[in-house]
């Protein structure tokens, strides 16, 4: 994540749309900063290409059952193509700052940007489950690189007034995607474009990056921070193997069967966080770098901040990807129609996320997480009585729902990094995120788990598709509503509000 303070414009005129570039320490220079139409124009570059991440991260939710139909595809690799493609995204936002720190910004968000593209056209050309899985990792990883080099393109490279203006148009493609994404899955499954099915969603990402990568070539500067800084790519290796170690036996082991050397591999991933951790300690001792300085997980604003982003964001991972299997499976809905099912849920998320960013304050966290934990308990009451719910008896739940993720997500990364030492909050940020995306797919392969043994046992029960799949969504939702309330107790550890000052 980039830490470096934005360099101040220089006295001297600009020149299409830029003024001069001073000059840092060491001889090296500053990304000469950005106004007017130039800033326009490489504004909508990364803004762009912002968006096809956010949407890529949730428009295969309402597309699964169509994937799993086309290529065959069975439990665990529906789980993989989800939490795939989050895990890869948070591994690579570990170290994707800090390349773009030392390489340049630019040249990694292009370099980024591209990679992205190709792995779409991988997605969209797959012929099998495994080969869309890997690709869908490739677009995870790509997408880590990508990502934090528009924070630091904006603080770096924009003139004050419009990096502020830049800032405020990024909420707003936070808020468009959250909307677009389960809508725009549906439309593009449903209108079946050139006959692609599905394969359109991923399809539609290349034009896409490939304006923005001309525009981005031919108009966006570069920057980088000064220094010789080493990565940490060993403790990087390390924290993904942990999580990997973790999430492979929970989402394999229904189709291995549950050996015994499934547990083992899940167990094996407690020495290597250990190891991690070990790693992270005797490098903050040589003065390096680490990716965690694990001394912060002595600060309780942090330490709480962690373990209420992991169960926040598990409960929120699962959600979209099971429901969208009982609409269409369960119901009989199109992908169009589950997508407009779920737009009360983003509608809600806009309408409260300005109020979030605003006041970012301790008791709104804890108010959205409960309002979401109500929101569920509501849905539940729906879906376990066994008939078809209709249009009016889905939506309000989960506007509900997004009203209380517009009051908790926007704000929890800020109100948290309050209580962190200033010269630790981008380390801290950079993790948090972090483990925000792991929380995400621990959510899906352990609440998947959950949803499709009780599917299945319903099912063998002789349960009809309603009433499997209502049992299923049934048996997730209170698991749901206890991470949400456990993480509004977390919250109560974190700072009043995201202004408080902590040195």
């Amino acid at each position: 994540m980039d830490t470096s303070s934005p360099p101040q414009p220089s006295d001297r005129g600009a020149q299409r749309g830029t003024t001069a570039s001073p000059r840092l320490r060491g001889g090296a220079t500053a990304a000469p900063l950005l106004s007017g139409r130039t800033a326009g124009i490489v504004l909508a570059a990364i803004l762009v290409a912002d968006f096809m991440e956010l949407l890529d991260a949730t428009i295969v939710s309402v597309a699964a059952p169509a994937i799993a139909e086309d290529l065959g595809a069975g439990v665990a690799a529906l789980q993989w193509m989800l939490a795939g493609y989050t895990l890869a995204a948070g591994a690579g936002l570990i170290t994707g700052g800090r390349i773009g720190d030392q390489f340049g910004r630019r040249r990694v968000f292009l370099l980024g940007l591209a990679a992205f593209m190709l792995a779409s056209a991988g997605c969209g050309l797959a012929p099998d489950s495994g080969v869309l899985i890997g690709m869908r990792v490739a677009q995870g990883l790509a997408a880590g690189l990508m990502i934090p080099q528009v924070f630091g393109i904006i603080r770096a490279s924009f003139e004050p007034g419009a990096r502020a203006k830049a800032l405020g148009a990024y909420g707003a493609v936070l808020g468009l995607a959250s909307v677009a994404g389960p809508l725009l899955g549906g439309v593009l499954v449903e209108a079946d474009l050139f006959g692609l099915g599905w394969r359109a969603i991923f399809w539609v990402n290349v034009p896409i990056a490939i304006i923005a990568l001309i525009v981005g070539v031919r108009f966006m500067p570069e920057s980088r921070v000064p220094g010789n800084a080493r990565l940490d790519l060993a403790g990087a290796v390390l924290a993904a193997a942990a999580v990997v170690l973790l999430l492979l036996p929970l989402m394999q082991g229904r189709d291995w069967g549950w050996p015994w050397w499934g547990f083992l591999i899940l167990a094996l991933s407690v020495p290597v966080t250990a190891l991690f951790l070990i790693r992270q300690r005797r490098l903050v001792a040589r003065g390096g770098q680490p990716i965690l300085d694990p001394g912060l997980l002595r600060v309780r604003a942090f330490a709480g901040g962690l373990s209420a982003s992991l169960l926040f964001f598990g409960a929120l991972g699962s959600f979209f990807l099971l429901l969208s299997l009982y609409l269409q499976l369960g119901t009989g809905r199109t992908a169009l129609e589950t997508g407009l099912v779920i737009l009360p849920y983003a509608v809600g998320s806009i309408i409260t996320s300005g109020i979030g960013v605003q006041f970012a304050h301790r008791a709104l966290l804890v108010s959205g997480s409960l309002v979401l934990a109500a929101s569920q308990v509501a849905l539940l009451l729906i879906v376990r009585g066994g008939a078809e719910p209709s249009y009016w008896a889905l939506a309000a739940p989960l506007f509900v729902g997004g009203l209380g993720l517009g009051l908790t997500a926007p704000s929890l990364i800020n109100v948290v990094l309050a209580g962190v030492p200033a010269k630790d909050a981008g380390a801290a940020g950079g993790v948090l995120t972090t483990v925000g995306q792991v929380g995400n797919a621990l959510g899906v392969a352990v609440l998947g788990v959950v949803f499709f043994t009780r599917l299945e046992s319903s099912l063998t029960g002789g349960g009809t598709g309603l009433i499997a799949y209502g049992d299923a969504l049934a048996t997730i939702l209170p698991w749901q509503v206890a991470c949400y309330i456990g993480a509004a107790a977390l919250m109560l550890l974190l700072p009043k509000r995201a202004n408080a000052s902590h040195e």
